[in-house]
């Protein structure tokens, strides 16, 4: 056997220990020549390996030889159903994949400086010209004591811009939706539409994950309730190995009884 045949049985070696707890999320794995050094191969059959747990998200490798251990490898997996709750406490919602009472933090500084929407798919979803410059949220969000989950982008439309404009010093999640509502936009709707595509290098690095493994991209529109016209439109980015939709199937009115004289048993 060659040494480049060996690097799967080396990948799947780190794998183990990085599962194991032997080296924590965010830390770094020991060097090429270390490695190559307790398994008795070269550098390159090393660098295979790695490459390897990269593609299956357990590490981002750098460009200086180490790699890092990806908090992908040790997160859950959270179900994102079909549910907007209104927060208990605090003025406003929170949507899929949050839970209830969780807290959330941002990572990062904030970005609420208008901006002009150059997206035509975007720009047609909250019902403006491509160019138009409108008030745009940028952040990047996840659970406390975890690695950022989701990075969120909020066009909001230039109709409602003066309703938003002090948002921020409100720190209550969904605030500025609550306040639309509140200026004869009750009851606000949604809908999202989801696709999966590769990350961008900047969204790769804002999420913790290399570039090549797939995100979910959400993009959800906001609509009044009252006159049915868009008011903002969201894009949730989000690692694909952190989330799977959950959508309960309903009956349509054709899928009826095909037996129904028969009694049950018969």
């Amino acid at each position: 056997m060659t040494q480049g045949s060996k690097y799967p049985d080396i990948a799947a070696a780190i794998r183990e220990r990085i599962e194991a707890g032997e080296w924590e999320p965010g830390a770094p794995l020991p060097t090429l020549d270390t490695l190559a050094g307790e398994f008795g191969v070269n550098r390159n059959t090393v660098h295979r390996a790695i490459g390897a747990l990269e593609t299956l998200g357990y590490v981002n490798a750098t460009r200086g030889g180490r790699a890092i251990v990806r908090f992908g490898a040790e997160r859950t997996r959270r179900p994102r159903g079909h549910y907007v709750k209104r927060n208990l406490f605090l003025r406003g919602y929170s949507f899929p994949s949050a839970s209830a009472g969780e807290q959330w933090m941002k990572h990062g500084e904030a970005d609420k400086n208008p901006t002009a929407l150059t997206d035509p798919r975007i720009a047609k979803l909250l019902g403006v010209e491509p160019g138009t410059v409108v008030p745009r949220r940028f952040r990047v969000t996840g659970p406390i004591s975890e690695a950022p989950f989701q990075i969120n982008i909020s066009w909001i439309h230039p109709r409602v811009a003066d309703i938003v404009a002090d948002v921020d010093k409100n720190p209550a999640a969904g605030e500025w939706l609550y306040r639309i509502e509140k200026a004869g936009h009750w009851p606000l709707s949604w809908v999202e539409f989801h696709r999966a595509r590769m990350p961008s290098k900047d969204e790769a690095k804002l999420l913790h994950i290399p570039t090549s493994l797939p995100v979910l991209e959400i993009v959800r529109q906001g609509t009044s309730g009252g006159d049915d016209k868009p008011v903002e439109v969201t894009e949730y980015i989000i690692a694909s190995d952190r989330v799977e939709t959950v959508m309960t199937l309903e009956r349509d009115a054709s899928a009826v009884d095909p037996w129904p004289d028969e009694e049950d048993g018969e």
